[in-house]
């Protein structure tokens, strides 16, 4: 009789546990985030005492991002003796994101994005050089050593 009721307790559990199953569409109710792409555009050369022109482009999905959540632009020297605040890029329209900016000293720079949307962020960085470079820069893209960051302090 004990063997009877455990197997009823047995088939009343299974029918509990198939009840609590996964659904066949339960990866299509959660959200599926978009990757958020950036093309960062600079000049060809840069020139001291000059006004230029840096771009970002955004893509999302496949889609220009015409307003982006936030696009922010941050520039150092590379030897460290220089260092831009961040600063907010225009929105140009169509995806793309500008600053335009005047180097007054020769050497190795870099530039980092930070950029937001839907949920997404990205920081791409790239280097560029205004002017001629010195003697430490150029030993440096040499030794391909890596690159330090501009800052560590997060502003958003």
């Amino acid at each position: 009789m004990k063997i009877i009721k455990y197997i009823f307790l047995l088939m009343i559990l299974s029918v509990f546990l198939s009840a609590c199953s996964l659904r066949k569409d339960a990866a299509d109710l959660y959200k599926k985030e978009t990757p958020l792409k950036a093309e960062i555009v600079i000049p060809d050369s840069f020139s001291e005492n000059k006004q230029e022109t840096i771009k970002a482009i955004l893509t999302q999905g496949g889609k220009k991002v015409e307003r982006a959540d936030f696009v922010h632009f941050e520039i150092w020297k590379q030897d460290g003796t220089l260092q831009y605040p961040m600063e907010e890029a225009r929105n140009s329209g169509n995806g793309t994101y500008t600053l335009s900016k005047e180097f007054d000293k020769d050497g190795l720079y870099f530039i980092k994005l930070h950029a937001g949307n839907d949920g997404s962020i990205i920081m791409p960085q790239k280097q560029f050089i205004v002017g001629k470079l010195s003697k430490s820069e150029l030993e440096f893209l040499q030794k391909d050593v890596p690159v330090q960051n501009g800052t560590q302090e997060h502003h958003h």
